[in-house]
């Protein structure tokens, strides 16, 4: 996983369908748990508030990466993954995932 500031980034506006499924399944086998395993404790709801994303709801918070909270994931127009996350000081960091992290 590469951190990148987020002036390096530029997030697509709006997702289609397949793409926002598309970046839900990847999440899941990111965090390795299937959608019937964890849909119950993430749920993700689309906004294009600034940019589009698949958003998690405020509670549960969901950790990844040891002390990291899960806040969305989204794609750029380059087609790269995306998650933000807030770290330990409550600071936003996105996050560019990589396949071969799958």
């Amino acid at each position: 996983m590469k951190t990148v500031s987020v002036n390096e980034l530029k997030f697509k506006k709006n997702l289609t369908m397949i793409e926002q499924f598309s970046i839900q399944d990847f999440l899941f086998r990111y965090i390795r748990q299937t959608a019937e395993e964890i849909d119950d404790i993430l749920k993700l709801e689309y906004s294009e508030n600034v940019f589009a994303k698949m958003e998690a709801k405020l509670e549960p918070v969901i950790l990844i990466n040891g002390d990291e909270q899960f806040r969305y994931v989204t794609i750029t127009e380059d087609n790269q993954i995306v998650i933000g996350v807030l770290d330990s000081n409550k600071e936003l960091k996105h996050s560019i995932i990589f396949l071969d992290e799958v």
